[in-house]
C-alpha cells in the first residue's frame, strides 16, 4: 500500500540521508559546487510547455497547485530532472497563519529541496518569511525562515502578491534586510517586480536577478 503525507507522518523518505538546522530541526539545502544563474524561471504548472527545459522551475503559485509535488516528491523526479535548476517549492507563510503551520511549511520546503538535491537536481533554495516572528528572535530562539540555507550562495524570493500595500511593503523589506543580513547571498534571484522603494537600499549588498511573473511575460508575448 502507498503511504502519504498523513499516514506516514512527516513523509519521512524526503529526509532519510538529509542534515538538519537548528532546534526546529529544519533539512537542510547543501551549498552548490557553483553558482547556476537561470536564464529564464518556469511555473511548475506550466513545465510541459518548455520546449528545451532550460528554464529554472519554480512554485511561485498557488499551494493546492503543487501540493502532490510535496506528498509524492518522486512521482516528479524524472520530469524535474529534465530542467537546468530547480527552485524549492514556496510553501506559504501568511502573517496570520498559526506560527505552528509557518514552520511546517519552511520544513516542507526544504525537505523537497534537499531529496531533490539527494538525487542529483540543482537546488535553489527559495526563501519566504511573515512577519518579524520568522525573521527576528523577538519571539522565538531562532530566525526559522533562514534556516538549512547555506551563507553566501544562491537563493530566490519572490514579490509577486507580497508588496501591495504599505503594510506588505515594509514586512517584505524588512524580512529582505534580515535574510540578506543573516545569509550574505552571493546572488538572489527575485520573481517578480522590483521597486525601488523596497530594493534600492540593498542593491550594493548582493547581486539581484530578476525575472518577470508569468502572467506579465504572457501578455508582453501577444503584444
Amino acid at each position: 500500500m502507498n503511504k502519504n503525507l498523513v499516514d506516514d507522518g512527516f513523509n519521512s523518505e524526503l529526509v532519510s540521508s538529509a542534515f538538519f538546522d537548528g532546534i526546529f530541526e529544519i533539512p537542510v539545502i547543501k551549498k552548490p559546487d557553483k553558482i547556476i544563474i537561470p536564464k529564464s524561471v518556469i511555473p511548475f504548472t506550466q513545465i510541459k510547455r518548455s520546449k528545451d527545459k532550460t528554464e529554472a522551475v519554480h512554485f511561485y503559485e498557488h499551494d493546492i497547485k503543487f501540493s502532490d509535488v510535496l506528498t509524492s516528491t518522486k512521482n516528479f523526479l524524472s520530469e524535474l530532472s529534465k530542467f537546468s535548476a530547480i527552485i524549492s517549492p514556496d510553501c506559504s507563510l501568511y502573517r496570520d497563519m498559526p506560527l505552528c503551520l509557518q514552520i511546517a511549511n519552511t520544513y516542507m520546503n526544504r525537505a523537497v529541496g534537499s531529496f531533490l538535491q539527494a538525487q542529483g537536481l540543482y537546488v535553489i533554495p527559495n526563501i519566504r518569511w511573515g512577519d518579524e516572528r520568522s525573521y527576528t528572535t523577538t519571539e522565538l530562539p531562532e530566525k526559522f525562515a533562514f534556516l538549512g540555507v547555506p551563507k553566501r550562495s544562491i537563493v530566490s524570493i519572490s514579490t509577486y502578491g507580497c508588496i501591495r500595500g504599505q503594510e506588505n511593503k515594509h514586512y517584505f523589506r524588512e524580512g529582505l534586510k534580515a535574510m540578506l543580513d543573516e545569509l550574505e547571498p552571493t546572488v538572489v534571484l527575485v520573481y517578480g517586480a522590483m521597486p525601488n522603494s523596497v530594493f534600492d537600499e540593498f542593491k550594493h549588498k548582493t547581486d539581484f536577478v530578476n525575472y518577470p511573473d508569468w502572467i506579465s511575460t504572457k501578455r508582453r508575448r501577444n503584444l
